[in-house]
């Protein structure tokens, strides 16, 4: 398969590197002279050819240095002769041994022992042109720059350029490109990284290019000090002067991309070089590779491990490793396996990087099983796991429920001595509220803060727990234990407070906790003003809810979909549906795009009050607008029909459901069972109930209600307890409702055993009767002259702190008053009085009327 990296559109860079060793310069440019463009980069530079003939006289140098014919056969034969040390006599005695670069540097190094001696620029540059001379004595010149670069006193690069520049000119030097480029890496080797950019920028706007290989040093420093851009500058600026460098000069600059994270250059660098045949290394593609991993481009990066493969080349551990964790990370887990044997059958082993990216993909794929295998097998085999890989595979158990394994594993981790990340523990202790768990939830976070590792989100984990669970005590202690541990409280755990008095309606505790938040400078956010407005509506306090939301809007905080929703949700909650139905328009003026949910709330506000009539134009108005009405619409109409007792109606309803493809709910069911209970329509409530079962739901409590009531209603209570026996037979909890119910109906047939063990039943299973249960059972006991046990139950109710109503107290007076027990009548009468209680019509009807 042909590479996709074959060819490319970018037009290529032109690729050279330097054979000569000489400088391959063009004419170069001299103070305050411009550079010719026109001059070839190839020759060797000569001033004789490339500089004016009349030079402009320079302070540093004398008008005219160079010895003539007749001084040069006077110079003392000894080079150790330092009589003349001045900067003139240095110069022309290092000149007297042009040809003899050894000499000169001898002469010089000598001549610094003296006192006398003033080693100047000047001096240092001419010895530098005499040891470019001859090959060997290069590495001397090397020495030489390093020395003079690295002292404090050393001049500026720029300075040392333009002077290296005019002797050669003065001096009738070839200008050598080594003597720049030892320059320039004596600068970065002296740590003076500043100076080796404006060197090598000098240099570029001389027209002089620096070795290649020197340039590749300097490019992989400024890489190490992450000097990006001033890296990409000085190589762009090689490039215009049509030298690009090579493969390693390539690969630094590729690197560097990649450390910026500039994917698109890198990868056209590294396009442009293969279109033009560039020499790239294993090291180049390695680099490219992690390029196309990051961005992402799998496809190019497993074409490019496979030419690596295919020219021979061995890729290493940390290029497999890039793309196996791309592959996981997109999800090609078939490939990232198939790498990893690849690179395991090369000689690398398994790595604790693929093994945790390996373990995290089985996990994203929900195989947590052989996401443990894997675990367990590079415990036996290697490598050892470390705090990522045990981070991973406890999130992993965390998300698949397995939160006692996920336990198990941190509990190893700790074994290992590797220290828990907040991360983790955080993560275990959200999984075991999830479950319910508050023991070890409370456990890990005591550990948390004894490590000091716990943070906001720890303590904002058990707040958000507590709120929800209406712990309000609770959460006002975690509070107090965040604030004193100064962990500062974010906006969330703001929230969270506010959420658990509004749990409970105590508003005032709620806007306390808010204006805390406003003095302590925290902005709240959008769900804090839509909690408070929720728990205004829920108190049923209208007004302060819409106070909050003009807060809401002076605070410039705009209002989200939820908002809108509670707002409209809590007008229908509170019985101003009208309300909330021009509060709608005016929301959807702002740009509000009503949803299912918003219709359905204005829906079932005029179905609780009563306005079927409104309710099904708004049902109208939503399928108008395109919204397609859910289970939940048609629930609350059929729900609202049935209770107004038009059944046909809701029937009617049902079928449009049926037609429209969506599947009836057990809420549907029961608010239709219900409705033909209400009506004695046991046998269209029966098929109905049949129905339930063999489309695969299961009744609930509430559907078993109705059909008991329902048979209650007609006298057949073998009908109502055969139901019972159902309920129990399917788990079921029986409520008080189902126990209420029965008993009367049995009370009422006579069957005081039967209704006997119900209660008796009932009370095991820790129900305690209500006021309406109590009435039930002294008021069938009474009918059925069992005034005896009715006085134990009236006596049980008052042990219970249960005030019997008048109901009550008229069932047991009349029951007295019928035995003839007046005295006890009466003192119930007077009872009733002593507890505050106003006896109605009925009662005086039986006292005076024995009635």
């Amino acid at each position: 398969m042909r590479s996709s990296l074959a060819t490319s559109s970018i037009p290529p860079f032109v690729f050279r590197s330097f054979r000569n060793p000489k400088s391959v310069c063009s004419k170069p440019q001299i103070r305050d002279e411009p550079v010719s463009s026109e001059s070839p980069l190839s020759r060797n530079f000569h001033p004789k050819t490339h500089f004016p003939e009349k030079i402009t006289p320079d302070s540093n140098f004398p008008e005219n240095p160079t010895l003539s014919e007749s001084e040069q056969t006077h110079l003392p034969l000894n080079i150790f002769d330092t009589t003349n040390l001045t900067q003139t006599g240095v110069i022309n005695t290092l000149l007297s041994y042009k040809n003899e670069p050894i000499s000169a540097l001898k002469y010089f190094r000598r001549a610094e022992k003296y006192r006398g001696f003033l080693k100047s620029l000047d001096t240092v540059c001419v010895l530098l042109h005499i040891l470019m001379k001859e090959s060997k004595a290069d590495r001397r010149a090397r020495s030489l720059l390093y020395q003079y670069v690295s002292g404090d006193s050393a001049p500026t690069s720029m300075v040392f350029v333009d002077h290296l520049i005019e002797s050669a000119k003065r001096f009738d030097f070839d200008l050598d490109l080594r003597v720049f480029s030892y320059l320039l890496n004596s600068y970065v080797r002296a740590d003076k990284i500043n100076d080796a950019i404006e060197c090598c920028n000098g240099m570029l706007e001389r027209d002089i290019i620096p070795l290649v290989r020197i340039m590749n040093m300097l490019f992989s420093e400024l890489v190490k000090r992450n000097l990006i851009d001033e890296v990409k500058e000085l190589y762009n600026k090689t490039v215009l002067k049509g030298v690009s460098g090579d493969q390693t000069t390539l690969t630094v600059i590729i690197r560097a991309c990649l450390e910026e994270d500039q994917l698109e250059e890198a990868e056209k660098y590294f396009r442009d070089a293969k279109a033009i045949g560039l020499g790239l290394d294993a090291e180049a593609y390695s680099i490219a590779i992690r390029v196309f991993c990051r961005k992402p481009n799998l496809r190019v990066a497993c074409e490019l491990l496979k030419e690596m493969r295919d020219m021979g080349w061995v890729p290493s551990e940390v290029t497999y490793t890039s793309v196996i964790v791309a592959c996981v990370k997109h999800g090609n887990m078939m490939e990232a396996l198939r790498l990893k044997d690849e690179m395991m059958s090369c000689g690398s082993p398994m790595n604790v990087v693929v093994a945790t990216s390996l373990m995290k993909g089985y996990c994203k794929q929900g195989d947590l099983s052989s996401s443990l295998n894997l675990f367990n097998k590079i415990k036996e085999d290697g490598p050892s796991p470390n705090k990522v890989t045990y981070a991973v595979l406890i999130e992993g158990c965390c998300k698949n429920g397995k939160v006692e394994k996920a336990y198990e594993l941190y509990t190893q981790m700790k074994c290992m001595g590797i220290k828990p990340s907040v991360f983790i523990v955080n993560s275990l202790i959200r999984e075991f509220l999830k479950v319910r768990s508050l023991e070890k939830a409370s456990k890990l976070f005591d550990e948390a803060v004894d490590n000091g590792i716990a943070n906001v989100f720890t303590y904002n984990d058990l707040l958000s727990w507590f709120s929800k669970e209406r712990k309000v005590s609770e959460a006002c202690s975690l509070w107090e234990k965040m604030v004193s541990s100064s962990v500062m409280p974010s906006v969330v755990s703001y929230n969270n407070m506010i959420l658990a008095y509004c749990r409970v309606k105590n508003m005032d505790a709620a806007y306390t906790v808010f204006s805390d938040m406003l003095e302590k400078g925290l902005k709240p956010n959008v769900i804090t003003y839509s909690l408070l407005i929720d728990g205004y509506f829920k108190k049923g306090d209208s007004e302060r809810a819409l106070d909050v939301l003009d807060q809401m809007r002076d605070a410039k905080v705009s209002p989200t979909d939820y908002t809108y929703n509670t707002v409209i949700n809590g007008l229908c909650r509170v019985g101003c549906t009208s309300e909330a139905r021009d509060m709608l328009k005016k929301f959807v003026e702002k740009g509000f795009i009503p949803m299912c949910l918003t219709y359905n709330s204005i829906i079932d506000g005029f179905v609780k009050e009563g306005s079927i009539s409104s309710a099904l134009t708004i049902y109208r108005e939503m399928c108008e607008s395109g919204l397609s009405p859910n289970v939940v619409t048609y629930t609350i109409l059929i729900n609202g029909f049935c209770r107004n007792n038009d059944i046909d109606l809701a029937l009617k309803m049902r079928n449009e459901m049926v037609n429209k493809g969506l599947e009836l709910d057990v809420t549907v069911y029961s608010a239709l069972i219900d409705g033909f209970c209400k009506r004695r329509d046991m046998e269209s409530a029966s098929k109905l109930f049949s129905e339930l079962l063999e489309v695969g739901l299961s009744p609930n409590a509430i559907v078993y209600n109705s059909m008991i009531n329902g048979f209650r209603k007609l006298s057949n209570m073998e009908a109502a307890l055969d139901m019972h026996k159902k309920m129990i037979n399917e788990r079921i909890p029986c409520d008080l409702q189902t126990y209420t119910t029965l008993i009367a109906g049995l009370l009422e047939e006579g069957k005081l055993l039967i209704a006997s063990d119900l209660y008796s039943e009932m009370l095991s299973k820790g129900i305690v009767p209500d006021i309406i249960a109590y009435s039930v059972l002294i008021n069938g006991l009474c009918n059925k002259g069992q005034l005896g046990n009715a006085r134990k139950i009236f006596e049980e109710m008052e042990r219970n702190c249960m005030i019997p109503n008048v109901l009550i107290y008229n069932t047991l007076i009349a029951g007295y008053f019928k035995e003839g027990n007046l005295q006890e009548a009466f003192r119930l009468h007077n009872e009733m009085l002593d507890k505050g209680l106003k006896p109605d019509d009925t009662t005086y009807d039986i006292l005076v009327n024995g009635k």
